[in-house]
């Protein structure tokens, strides 16, 4: 096993913690609510598959995945906090190939980040640029058979790189925790999240991630 069995442990511990957070109802029944919801959802599940395949030690996948992982939160917060009403629609209207095509010229991952400055929580967004910064390209290149992809899937994964990467799947993870706690719109959850932070603190970023 390249990553430490109790890091991968303790990460899915943080994961069942974190997936409870889906059962809150939300504040209202809008679509922007219930689309930012969805989202937080997906971003759960890719960070769940990612630990299910660096068990199997499909290692390209697992790190591609957590790629995915982020922009399905980066989606979420764009929902909530900068979408237009017309935006929001056409992610929610029904599934045809006519709403597709329109969906599919939605703002991409740095139009939507640009789109948060200045309305989401200013500390949301910085760590949300800090992961793009030092992350985006890197696991671009697993997504697309870039030199990141050839060389580590030819040559073997070094244990701290995907422990970093875990770290970093976790951190994911924990915003969208937070902003399921904002859909739901409660005080009364106010404290989970630092709760969960200080528990979890072996199994959360420490550092920058590694970019190779």
């Amino acid at each position: 096993m390249p990553v430490n069995n109790s890091l991968l442990s303790r990460s899915a511990e943080l994961e069942s913690e974190l997936s409870a957070l889906l059962g809150l109802a939300p504040f209202d029944d809008s679509e922007r609510i219930r689309a930012s919801r969805i989202m937080c959802s997906v971003a759960l599940e890719h960070a769940e598959s990612a630990k299910v395949l660096i068990s199997l030690g499909n290692l390209t996948s697992a790190t591609g995945i957590v790629r995915l992982q982020y922009e399905a939160l980066v989606r979420a917060m764009w929902l909530l906090y900068a979408a237009s009403e017309i935006e929001v629609s056409k992610l929610t209207s029904e599934l045809t190939q006519e709403s597709a095509n329109t969906a599919n010229k939605l703002p991409m991952l740095s139009k939507m980040l640009e789109k948060l400055q200045g309305k989401a929580p200013q500390e949301a967004v910085d760590m949300l640029l800090e992961f793009k910064e030092y992350s985006w390209k890197p696991l671009s290149s697993y997504v697309h058979g870039g030199i990141h992809a050839i060389h580590r899937h030819s040559k073997g994964y070094p244990a701290p790189l995907l422990e970093q990467m875990l770290r970093a799947s976790n951190g994911v993870s924990v915003m969208a925790g937070m902003l399921l706690i904002i859909l739901h719109g409660s005080g009364e959850q106010r404290g989970k999240i630092p709760k969960i932070q200080t528990e979890f603190a072996d199994c959360l970023p420490s550092a920058r991630p590694q970019n190779s």
